[in-house]
């Protein structure tokens, strides 16, 4: 048989099953993707509101992931580079910190910050240099604790805990007490340190719509949402039944295969408004702060101090919300306002849009960077991707997505098909 001719089925068309498909391309096969929506990309996604792009959640690129490189364009992206540094709102004040080091501009403001102790300072230097000097095998190696822990344990002082890490990571893991893995601090801390973050000019879909471009010999069927997934066959909600002769699941598998074992997902949520203001309140693109205990929200960002493909009347600005709580969108929206008048100063504020996004991050124990093309293998025929594998990063999705392509490849080239479940999962 030919390789063209084998039926290879992707279910999800997020980013690890985009990889997937490309990596599948990549070795001479025609792989089609069976997506419920009728858009690619997930939790990847960007609408077009009043002229603004509205990423959905708060979301950047780091430009140092390992994979991004390998299978995105950047110069093609047109990506927008955000300042290494962030704006902390404080007691009604604002105060500016970066690395001058990678943008001068940032020296003055982060030597008359008075954030933290001069201990701090030195021990933030040395975090960079040893993390610059650490492999990313390595780092998840390490023993887990809470990046929290590790964050006492290294001895900063409370002051630039609860002032920058607690914030800037809160909005990051999605959750305000840094319970994460010390393993997803160290990772993503050096990823910050050695490349940018950054969005595409088109907002983040743009790294979707690359990814689509390049297939060339996929097909993606839309509105085809997947009832039940068996060895050789699909079945739709509607009904449909199709053939095929290898599955790659890339959504939740526990969805679509009845009594699997262990596959359950559990899932951070997040909450992200969009506003439209008269001014900006911060002139660069930094992101800001809350370090207010008593604050419902936890960042903000002008994302019209960045170059879009729209043009905007006025500025977009987006608040990001990740502590718990129980209000509808009437009063969130009330309170977010409040907040950033108290908080900000932050006034006049036009609603456009709020986000809930119930599946943010995979909320997951002993996190790994890295996975083999077998250990995606669920039986002879049905293979796993999604970053709920590993971490949760646009690079686990991609590697995912990658070895689980891998992995049936190898099944095919090497002949290894047999036709019984493997006990383990099922």
């Amino acid at each position: 048989m030919k390789k063209e001719d084998y039926k290879i089925h992707i279910i999800g068309a997020g980013i690890s099953g985009l990889i997937a498909a490309q990596v599948l391309e990549n070795y001479g096969y025609s792989p089609i993707i069976i997506e419920a929506t009728d858009f690619a990309g997930g939790r990847v996604k960007t609408d077009i509101i009043d002229g603004y792009q509205l990423d959905h959640g708060f979301q950047v690129l780091l430009t140092a992931y390992p994979l991004a490189q390998r299978y995105l364009d950047f110069e093609k992206l047109s990506l927008q580079k955000f300042l290494p540094g962030a704006c902390i709102f404080k007691n009604g004040t604002l105060r500016t910190v970066g690395d001058p080091i990678r943008n001068p501009s940032l020296l003055i403001p982060t030597l008359f910050a008075n954030l933290g102790n001069f201990s701090d300072k030195i021990k933030i230097l040395r975090l960079n240099s040893m993390l610059k000097k650490k492999s990313v095998t390595t780092i998840f190696e390490d023993q887990e604790i809470s990046t929290l822990l590790y964050l006492k344990d290294y001895g900063f002082s409370d002051e630039i805990i609860n002032d920058f890490f607690k914030p800037f990571f809160s909005g990051i893991f999605l959750e305000p007490n840094l319970e994460t893995s010390s393993r997803m601090f160290e990772f993503v801390y050096k990823m910050f340190g050695e490349g940018s973050a950054a969005l595409p000019k088109d907002g983040i879909v743009g790294i979707v719509n690359q990814l689509v471009s390049k297939l060339k010999k996929t097909d993606i069927l839309y509105d085809s949402p997947v009832k039940q997934v068996e060895d050789g066959r699909i079945i739709l909600k509607n009904g449909a039944e199709i053939k095929s002769d290898f599955t790659l699941i890339a959504t939740e598998p526990n969805q679509v295969i009845p009594n699997l074992k262990n596959q359950n997902i559990d899932w951070r949520a997040c909450d992200t408004l969009y506003f439209e203001v008269n001014h900006r309140i911060i002139d660069k693109p930094l992101i800001g702060l809350i370090s207010d205990k008593e604050a419902l929200i936890n960042n903000v960002f002008y994302h019209t101090s960045l170059k879009t493909s729209t043009v905007s009347k006025k500025e977009l600005l987006s608040v990001t919300v990740v502590k718990n709580h129980q209000f509808e969108e009437k009063e969130l929206k009330q309170m977010v306002i409040k907040d950033l008048d108290q908080y900000c100063g932050i006034t006049q504020c036009k609603f456009i849009k709020h986000y809930h996004i119930k599946n943010a991050l995979p909320r997951i124990k002993n996190l790994q960077y890295e996975i083999s093309p077998t250990e995606t293998k669920l039986t002879s025929t049905l293979f796993l991707a999604g970053d709920q594998l590993l971490n949760g990063s646009l690079n686990a999705a991609m590697i995912s997505g990658e070895r689980a392509a891998l992995g049936i490849i190898k099944t095919l080239e090497e002949g290894l098909i047999v036709e019984e479940f493997t006990s383990e999962f099922m």
